[in-house]
């Protein structure tokens, strides 16, 4: 059991939950900091903060010692840690080979027999799958690839689900040289071909539907038009999740995973792309997000290893997609011998409490989700902890926007009272979090343990200029290993460099808002590139949110600022009430009185409008820039990606609205 929560000091959030002196004792990054001392004669380390501080102080002693304490096996030696640390533009272990796969697989050569992947879909019955049948898997399909003609460099498209046959088809292409990149089944023909026309691949693996909320849903209409507008493409693989047969021209699955062959690792260069991620790309194309295989291996050993403490005998599950950074990042847990659990369907699905079950059928450990699914349990009032067996899980992760204090408390006093919550922040530019948790330390009320190892996180002011209990730009003042190559197809990486180094040369802007504090921890504000910038004083509109998405009677908001050519300013704020409920004047004063009172008087907002929904992305972000566009009378067109949102006729509300304000015709898309 943990330490007894003791009171915050003056000042000080409550602290909900401390670390035993044993469990501090068996961490993976205690471990660390003691063969730091022992092996290399820096330290000794009192705090997590001086491991820290050295980290980031001395990059190339810190990420060699990385590979030296989880023996990458370097098929090529280095000639250096760091030939340039500019950025962009780094370079990490020049002359150095290696192969994601390898590692990811090492695990299958001592305990084949024991389980690597646990699957489930919405029946909620887990399906095992050892480490000797994933490295077979793996090695069938990475031959037949190579029979195909596939080889490195070239890049091979997924439209999958959250099941095995997408970890096997990564780890192939890996073992291959192949280039892997991944949009989930529920992203439209259009949404995918933008993503997927921009790096033009020469295989497709893709399932014929998937299920969820109790339906299945046909996507084979959706795969050819893929084919039909990817003419790059040599080969179709087809997956049938829904039992159907393969279209004519079409490989089977099982004829590609049939059979035993030798595994073989093309070893390349450190920084040779791996897989390629996207932007959410709500306002033009998205970024299309290039990651290599030595950057990916080094940041999620240490990432699953230090900061989520996991290693054999753990079961990592987060619910996710694979349109989303986090499957990368859970798959990552095969890297340091963890069995992944895979789940396939709804969070919401038989039951608002599935994620739940999924955690507690398949024995997790470490249970990851949203910060908006804590906060949907919150309001239906779940209480898992009287309804659930969820004694293995030992963490709790979340991410994707910001957990505020209600939903910290909801985890301790209704999931699991005795349980080490991680709540992090990164972001698919990096595939991993620059701000997290740390099994040794404490957990405050509403704000995040501490900044990683190695990233060097800053929060900066206007000048540019490091501040402490003060909100600030978060900024990264040196390179990260996986921070991307470059993104595809941007000759003289343009977009790259506006998209991190416009503001600060040289210096990683990263577009949220935190506050660094004294002892510290972090607290995210948000995204800073939406800013609430009323009468000089800026604020995050997560800061908002926290606040009126307490009352009941809200299910969603939206708030916007408006800068207006006569120099004022308009905020309104948009409402979705919860379910029977009417957003009548004195909902309205709750809210704003709620505002005034909990967040700053200053950012009441001028109008609360009912509104039909807020829009999202496809990985359930708000979307705020583009709403902002459209409230300032652009065409609906030229303000947003179709592709990228998940309802455009919520979009369309917010569009009429702009319209009709600013007198111009908005336009459709």
């Amino acid at each position: 059991m943990s330490d007894a929560p003791q009171p915050a000091a003056p000042g000080e959030p409550e602290v909900l939950w401390r670390p035993s002196e044993e469990r501090v004792r068996a961490a993976r990054v205690t471990d660390f900091a003691a063969r730091l001392v022992e092996d290399r004669g820096v330290g000794p380390f009192e705090e997590y903060a001086d491991l820290w501080a050295w980290s980031v102080a001395e990059p190339e002693a810190f990420w060699v010692s990385v590979c030296a304490y989880f023996d990458v096996a370097f098929s090529g030696p280095p000639s250096a840690v760091l030939g340039s640390a500019d950025m962009p533009g780094a370079e990490w272990f020049p002359g150095a080979r290696l192969n994601y796969a390898r590692h990811a697989l090492r695990r299958a050569e001592t305990h084949p027999d024991e389980i690597a992947v646990v699957h489930l879909d919405e029946s909620l019955e887990p399906t095992d799958i050892t480490w000797g049948e994933l490295r077979r898997r793996v090695a069938a399909l990475a031959y037949n690839l190579r029979e195909l003609g596939v080889g490195p460099g070239d890049r091979v498209a997924a439209y999958l689900p959250n099941i095995p046959e997408a970890v096997v088809a990564l780890l192939a292409c890996a073992s291959v040289g192949a280039v892997w990149s991944s949009c989930a089944p529920d992203f439209g023909a259009r949404s995918v071909l933008d993503r997927l026309q921009q790096i033009e691949p020469v295989a497709l693996i893709a399932v014929d539907g998937y299920r969820y909320a109790g339906k299945e849903i046909d996507r084979r209409d959706e795969v050819a038009e893929l084919v039909r507008e990817l003419p790059t493409l040599r080969h179709t693989v087809h997956v049938p999740l829904l039992g159907t047969a393969a279209p004519e021209g079409a490989l089977a699955w099982h004829d590609l995973v049939a059979g035993d062959h030798d595994e073989v690792f093309e070893p390349v260069d450190f920084d040779f792309p791996l897989w390629i991620l996207y932007s959410s790309g709500t306002t033009g194309l998205p970024k299309a997000i290039v990651q290599g295989h030595g950057g990916i291996l080094l940041e999620h050993l240490k990432h699953n290893a230090l900061h989520l403490d996991l290693g054999p005998g753990d079961r990592f599950f987060w619910f996710t997609s694979t349109g989303w950074m986090m499957w990368n990042l859970l798959v990552g847990g095969l890297l340091v011998g963890s069995t992944i659990v895979l789940y396939d369907g709804s969070p919401g699905h038989p039951s608002p409490d599935a994620q739940w079950t999924v955690a507690e059928r398949t024995g997790t450990t470490v249970y990851g989700t949203s910060a908006a699914y804590v906060m949907a349990c919150r309001k239906r009032g779940l209480r898992p902890r009287d309804t659930h067996d969820l004694s293995r899980v030992r963490c709790v992760g979340t991410t994707g926007s910001p957990l505020p204090p209600d939903g910290f408390r909801w985890v301790y006093e209704d999931a699991i009272p005795d349980v080490w919550l991680a709540s992090v922040s990164g972001g698919t530019d990096v595939c991993s979090a620059f701000i997290g948790g740390v099994p040794t330390l404490p957990v405050h009320l509403g704000e995040l343990q501490a900044r990683s190892l190695g990233c060097a996180v800053h929060a900066w002011d206007e000048e540019g200029r490091s501040v402490v209990d003060e909100v600030g730009e978060l900024v990264i003042t040196a390179p990260m290993p996986s921070m991307p190559t470059r993104f595809w197809n941007d000759p003289d990486d343009v977009r790259y460099k506006a998209s991190y180094f416009d503001t600060y040369p040289g210096v990683w802007r990263h577009g949220d808002w935190i506050t660094v504090t004294s002892r510290g921890t972090v607290v995210v504000h948000g995204r800073s590139d939406s800013t609430l910038n009323r009468g000089g004083v800026r604020m995050g509109s997560a800061d908002i949110y926290e606040a009126v998405e307490r009352i009941p009677d809200v299910a969603e908001s939206l708030v916007i600022g408006i800068e207006q050519p006569d120099g004022g300013y308009w905020m309104p704020m948009f409402v979705v009430p919860a379910p029977g409920v009417e957003l009548d004047d004195a909902l309205r004063d709750r809210i704003k009185q709620v505002i005034r009172t909990e967040v700053s008087p200053r950012h009441v907002p001028d109008e609360i409008i009912v509104a039909p929904g807020v829009p999202h992305t496809l990985t359930g972000k708000r979307i705020e820039i583009p709403v902002k566009k459209l409230l300032q009378g652009r065409a609906l067109d030229e303000a947003v990606n179709p592709g990228s949102v998940d309802d455009m006729e919520v979009m369309r509300f917010y569009a009429r609205i702009g319209a009709e304000r600013t007198g111009r015709a908005g336009g459709e898309a």
